[in-house]
């Protein structure tokens, strides 16, 4: 077993199933130099590429009989069984929630007049809700935290649906520290 000592206590060096060497030695070095990796634009692993998405019509329906006749619809509803006012779209993919502050006003606009141009959703993210994305967004979906960062009575009243969040995905800076480019007077404003 490849242990160090450090005084009385004995700090396990061994790979596991958890901690392999490429982790444990960057544990290592982030813990001697006082450093770690903190970056956004994704995760270091290789994740599945938009180009990997198959998506595999018929084997939500029967196969069409005749391709030409017969219209093939995408149309999506939620909450079919217990809403009042249930969510169409028009397409089952929807643009999911990136805060203000990691976006700008201008961004969340744009994702909520794309959205609404070909027939989906946009969430929120945390944080609350801008005016230029509740005007842009034909269905808008509130985003609610644990945490009720920018948690807003009167926004959850304007947003079509709710995503209550359970778990942090991603996420740049450290120990639920924003990072200081994310922070700005606009952002601050509407807290």
């Amino acid at each position: 077993m490849n242990e160090s000592h450090n005084g009385d206590k004995r700090i396990s060096k061994e790979e596991s199933w958890g901690y392999d060497r490429s982790t444990l030695d960057y544990i290592q070095r982030a813990a001697a130099h006082g450093l770690y990796e903190i970056r956004g634009l994704g995760a270091k692993r290789k994740v599945p590429h938009f180009d990997d998405l198959v998506l595999l019509g018929a084997s939500m329906t029967r196969y069409p009989l005749e391709g030409y006749r017969e219209k093939c619809a995408t149309k999506t509803i939620l909450g079919t069984r217990f809403a009042s006012r249930p969510v169409e779209l028009e397409i089952p993919i929807t643009v999911a929630g990136m805060s203000f502050g990691a976006l700008s006003a201008n961004v969340k606009e744009a994702l909520g007049r794309a959205a609404t141009e070909v027939g989906t959703s946009t969430t929120t993210g945390d944080g609350g809700m801008t005016s230029e994305e509740r005007d842009s967004s034909k269905v808008l979906v509130y985003q609610c935290l644990p945490s009720r960062y920018g948690f807003n009575p009167d926004d959850l009243r304007r947003a079509d649906a709710i995503e209550v969040v359970i778990g942090q995905g991603a996420k740049p800076g450290g120990g639920g520290m924003l990072l200081g480019q994310k922070v700005n007077p606009r952002v601050a404003q509407m807290r």
